[in-house]
């Protein structure tokens, strides 16, 4: 068995391929610092590791990432690359969104779609789509990012159903997690109101339950009741909850 993980240099990818190694499966690790690629690689001896280095923001490297991986005979894609960014949407460097929405969305949809088409022609795979809790709501002073992850849930779902009425033995799956502890809170400049779950916990869950075939993955009870109990107020409600949420963080 064979999985390639983008996003593999730390936090919940590095946490994926850790585990997926402990279940033997041979690897191809995608991110841009090579450096931390190869220390991954030089622990999981177990396995087969390859590293590929690539900016996922630019997408040639994401088709050329798939031409030099199409032929690995890849048992499960796992979209986990992405990051986030705060601030007021007016204030809020217009670059680094437009970067953050290629890497969010764009490459995230070019590999499944490239890799789903493999995967249903031999009709076996599994891709597993890393979202966020912030995938059900909309985010005053963390906009761009609660969209793409939005945009990465709808997708995953249509898709799901796609599979479905065909009968398809392939599956796709989107894991959903809270706050974890990962770099992204560095990356983003900003700071958890909830205690982060571990990445390690995330990450097991995530596999396990992909391999089962689930298609909503939500770790951690109080986010699971969050989004729960959402259903039962108003959108501009939950507008003002989430702002003064993102402006305790910042």
């Amino acid at each position: 068995m064979k999985a390639l993980i983008t996003g593999a240099s730390s936090g919940i990818g590095r946490d994926m391929a850790r585990y997926l190694a402990s279940l033997n499966y041979d690897l191809i690790i995608v991110a841009r610092r090579e450096d931390r690629l190869n220390e991954l690689k030089n622990e999981l001896k177990n396995v087969n590791v390859k590293c590929i280095s690539a900016d996922l923001s630019n997408e040639d490297e994401v088709k050329n990432l798939y031409e030099i991986t199409k032929d690995e005979n890849i048992d499960m894609l796992i979209n986990n690359a992405g990051f986030g960014l705060a601030g007021e949407f007016v204030k809020t460097d217009l670059d680094m969104e437009m970067k953050m929405v290629d890497t969010n969305v764009k490459a995230l949809h070019i590999l499944t779609k490239l890799f789903l088409k493999d995967f249903v022609e031999r009709d076996s795979g599994i891709i597993l789509n890393v979202a966020s809790s912030a995938s059900f709501m909309s985010g005053p002073l963390l906009s761009t990012y609660y969209a793409t992850k939005n945009y990465v849930l709808r997708l995953s779902e249509a898709i799901y159903e796609e599979l479905r009425q065909k009968k398809s033995k392939v599956s796709i799956s989107v894991l959903c997690p809270g706050p974890v502890n990962t770099e992204f809170n560095d990356v983003a400049n900003v700071k958890f109101a909830l205690d982060g779950l571990p990445s390690e916990y995330v990450a097991k869950l995530g596999v396990d339950k992909a391999l089962k075939g689930k298609l909503i993955i939500i770790p951690g009870a109080i986010i699971k009741l969050g989004i729960f109990f959402r259903r039962f107020v108003s959108e501009k409600f939950l507008l003002k909850i989430s702002y003064r949420i993102q402006k305790k963080k910042n």
